[in-house]
């Protein structure tokens, strides 16, 4: 049972490893939007091309993961423990962790020496009402069920409020929304 957690069904050779971290490796380059954008070709590598997974595990893995909390990017260690156990979690997860890790380190470290850099001000400068606008355009989507609701409405605006006019924590108005949610007044 031991050998079977920490190293799988046995089934993968040197080879396959290599290519599962390498495979993982890729997307996590090309995972715009985060690592769940890339599941359609983790299940086409996984299940069609390698067979190492079912549709029905795989599946099962991606929903097992979302459903926990923590982390989005904790689908990819199911996957990989259903693969390989603990190695097909460390081959999953050190290839799709280790690129943005490194990216956004060296960012960091370059950032921080060139934060004088005229250039480096105007993209942070320009990046903020982009964060704004999409982070609108996301709290419009999940209020389309109760836009035409009064307390919504007063609920956003109390919370943009809040945000705007005083130095209070994000937390206060998150738990008053929890709070009316379970009330059923939103």
């Amino acid at each position: 049972m031991t050998g079977t957690l920490l190293f799988g069904t046995g089934i993968l050779g040197a080879g396959d490893w290599l290519a599962l971290f390498l495979h993982f490796l890729t997307l996590s380059l090309l995972a715009i939007g985060g690592a769940i954008t890339t599941v359609p070709d983790m299940q086409r590598f996984v299940v069609g091309q390698h067979g190492w997974l079912s549709d029905a595990q795989f599946n099962a893995s991606v929903a097992l993961a979302q459903a926990a909390p923590g982390p989005n990017v904790l689908f990819v260690a199911v996957i990989g423990f259903n693969v390989g156990g603990l190695a097909g979690v460390l081959a999953t997860m050190t290839g799709t962790l280790l690129p943005s890790t490194t990216l956004a380190m060296l960012a960091t470290r370059w950032g921080e020496r060139h934060s004088e850099a005229r250039a480096l001000r105007t993209f942070t400068t320009g990046m903020a009402p982009l964060t704004i606008g999409l982070l609108l355009a996301t709290s419009w989507i999940l209020l389309e069920p109760t836009r035409t609701q009064w307390a919504s409405a007063a609920l956003v605006g109390l919370t943009l409020w809040v945000m705007l006019r005083t130095r209070w924590s994000p937390l206060w108005p998150i738990c008053v929304g929890a709070l009316a949610g379970a009330m059923g007044w939103v």
